[in-house]
């Protein structure tokens, strides 16, 4: 039977366990990297965050980006990012803190009004049309805000989960499944970093469905695990046993949930962004793609190890058997003194049926 047929049937039987310290160490090795690269090169906030301006116009003739920042020059915005291809121009800027503060007061800005009319010049020099330039702008109080209420849902996403992880498992994996989710988030913006992609709101929201995503494949784990602890009892197998044994039990159920989920993700990434050019699902699909591949792997080798190594190191061998497991009725009954057959109830007004001699 090929390897395949096998992981599709659940037959596999991989050592999990022997190989955790190696794939740990690499995961370290991404966290390092994703941490050095978020404070050397900072993130690249979008404009809702940093607050300033961002204008968009399609063009008929070939600009380029000198061309656009001469013209910006005696607006004082040479140093705008530029942006040019495809028929379109693009150009970003910060604006002074008067005008940012007068964007806050919903007031009309001349500076804005101005930027348009040269930008629709530039496009269109026969016939420039303000209309056809997208403006949006954003005080940098908008951007405090979001971020501040934010982190703020972070913290009680975080402490509401810790808490029901304990009451419906255990402490141990509830440590395990939080630090799984804190890997997913730190390469996930380590990786924005590094290559300066932008963070924008839909990277926020794409973020929280990470979250949401590698609690649920976490969650699958460790309930598998408690369905198999019933073997500390009955068959005295270590614990590290039961988690192999549960790990493989559901890898197939995890590669499966990773390709149904990826599959739309990449659909979008390329349809929406690449042939329809929406930028706001290419910044929602991007961070979506990577946390969806991080958030399967980090079920499987971060928050397992993990968990049973506190498992190990805190746990007693009387707790384990005092706790209630799943265990079969079998092993109960075995347990108490009672026999494991189960015998029929009996109807007082229905007479026994008469036992038929076996013949010999």
């Amino acid at each position: 039977m090929s390897r395949f047929r096998r992981m599709y049937r659940n037959e596999t039987a991989v050592p999990f366990s022997a190989i955790w310290v190696r794939v740990l160490v690499i995961s370290t090795l991404l966290i390092v990297v994703s941490i050095i690269g978020l404070f050397v090169r900072n993130l690249n906030l979008g404009l809702e965050f940093e607050g300033g301006g961002a204008w968009e116009v399609p063009v008929t003739n070939d600009l380029q980006s000198d061309e656009v920042r001469d013209a910006l020059r005696p607006l004082g915005l040479a140093d705008a990012r530029i942006q040019t291809g495809g028929g379109v121009l693009r150009v970003r800027t910060e604006l002074t803190k008067a005008v940012q503060n007068q964007i806050d007061d919903e007031q009309q800005v001349d500076t804005v009004e101005n930027i348009t009319l040269v930008l629709a010049e530039l496009a269109n020099p026969d016939n420039p049309d303000p209309n056809s330039v997208s403006v949006s702008t954003a005080g940098p109080s908008w951007g405090d805000e979001i971020t501040d209420k934010a982190v703020k849902a972070l913290i009680v996403f975080f402490i509401i989960i810790a808490l029901y992880i304990t009451v419906r498992l255990r402490w141990e994996m509830a440590v395990g499944a939080l630090v799984a989710v804190a890997h997913d988030i730190v390469i996930t913006v380590g990786i924005y970093a590094l290559f300066q992609l932008e963070v924008t709101p839909a990277t926020v929201i794409a973020f929280l469905t990470i979250m949401g995503y590698s609690l649920y494949d976490t969650l699958v784990v460790f309930d598998k695990v408690r369905d198999n602890e019933h073997r500390l009892v009955n068959a005295k197998s270590k614990y590290r046993e039961v988690v192999d044994q549960a790990l493989n039990q559901v890898l197939m159920r995890s590669v499966n949930t990773s390709i149904t989920s990826v599959l739309p993700v990449v659909s979008v990434l390329i349809i929406g962004s690449g042939v329809m050019g929406a930028v706001t699902l290419r910044e929602f699909a991007l961070a979506l793609l990577i946390g969806l591949l991080i958030g399967t792997f980090s079920s499987l080798f971060v928050a397992a190890p993990i968990a049973t190594w506190l498992r190990e190191k805190f746990g007693s061998e009387g707790a384990d058997k005092g706790r209630s497991y799943r265990l079969s009725e079998a092993v109960k009954k075995r347990k108490s003194g009672v026999s494991a057959s189960v015998s029929q109830p009996v109807n007082p007004s229905i007479p026994p049926r008469p036992r038929k001699n076996k013949r010999r």
